[in-house]
């Protein structure tokens, strides 16, 4: 019996590039969207190094003291964290490879490694079971 086409949903927006893990992402739009995530880790950064009273030395500056400055910096770092997933996952399957290597990049110094390797790593050119085309997603029937 003859199924129709599923449905596909090739112009998502900017939402679903940064929150979702379903579907597939090109490479322009991971990089614009990894540019997005540091730049506001950029500023976060910043603005803790303004709210500090005294210049601190290199001793001081650790993960715990950076989170303690502000309470609003986990929460960021959690969103920042999810985002960064996503766009891997969704790039993994633009390549035809499983979202579950994404895992990857919660391993320190192999997380730099799975992001440039998935970035700069080519988009099948035909439709896989993630989507029709790059920065798309099958939609349910």
């Amino acid at each position: 019996m003859n199924t129709p086409p599923q449905s596909a949903n090739i112009s998502p927006g900017p939402v679903w590039a940064l929150l979702s893990p379903i579907g597939r992402l090109g490479r322009q739009p991971y990089w614009l969207s990894f540019a997005f995530v540091w730049v506001i880790i950029g500023i976060s950064i910043r603005l803790w190094f303004i709210s500090v009273p005294e210049l601190p030395t290199p001793e001081d500056v650790t993960a715990g003291a950076f989170m303690e400055s502000n309470p609003l910096f986990p929460i960021l770092f959690f969103v920042l964290q999810w985002f960064e997933l996503a766009l891997v996952i969704k790039r993994l399957q633009d390549i035809g490879h499983s979202g579950f290597w994404a895992l990857l990049i919660f391993v320190p110094f192999l997380n730099l490694i799975m992001v440039f390797f998935v970035g700069f790593a080519p988009s099948q050119a035909e439709p896989n079971r993630h989507g029709p085309l790059p920065n798309s997603y099958w939609r349910k029937s």
